[in-house]
């Protein structure tokens, strides 16, 4: 199986609903930051990974692609 770290951020975010723009705010980063995350076409540092995973309070490794 594919590692998509941007699936799993979009299937995330709407789980909870929430926009790109809201959690942009919350992560302190633009918007089309987290659009080009979710496409694939950047990736967060190791900070944002780690405040997406504590501000959505799940695991790390599921973001990583390591759990599901």
């Amino acid at each position: 199986m594919e590692y998509n770290f941007g699936k799993i951020l979009r299937e995330i975010r709407n789980d909870k609903e929430i926009g790109q723009a809201d959690l942009g705010r919350i992560l302190n980063v633009a918007n089309n930051t987290i659009s080009s995350w979710e496409r694939g076409n950047s990736q967060p540092t190791i900070e944002q990974l780690r405040a997406i995973a504590i501000f959505f309070n799940i695991n790390g490794n599921y973001l990583l692609g390591l759990e599901k």
